[in-house]
């Protein structure tokens, strides 16, 4: 029972908080591309991690994060602001880097089924 209560509050945090990222939060150092991938909080509701994705060099994803590390606390009360709950959780910001896996094992199969391709077409000549 408790478990199923985490995962909705994971979920209703994580669009709540794109939402106060999205519409509340104009520091100019935060990406305009920045996604929130997923938000697990802690067992006693107390700490939450934001995981985020951020589309750009590596120097705009590292300032985007600090960024919105500052800003915790201002996203914290904005949000908590939607959600009812005793205690908002204490956010920290971690950047998710499974889009950059995810596209890095896709070119790695497009090359491998590029090399299949021309090996099989060897084969036939």
């Amino acid at each position: 029972m408790a478990q199923g209560r985490i995962v909705r509050l994971n979920s209703l945090l994580k669009e709540v908080i794109s939402e106060v990222i999205r519409d509340e939060v104009r520091n100019p150092h935060v990406s305009d591309l920045v996604t929130v991938t997923r938000v697990d909080i802690t067992k006693d509701l107390r700490q939450a991690k934001v995981y985020i994705s951020v589309i750009g060099t590596d120097e705009e994803k590292a300032e985007s994060l600090r960024a919105l590390n500052t800003a915790a606390g201002f996203i914290a009360v904005n949000a908590s602001k939607k959600v009812v709950l005793r205690y908002f959780p204490e956010l920290t910001f971690k950047l998710d880097d499974s889009v950059d896996h995810h596209m890095r094992i896709e070119e790695l199969l497009q090359e491998i089924s590029q090399k299949r391709g021309e090996i099989e077409g060897e084969k036939d000549e």
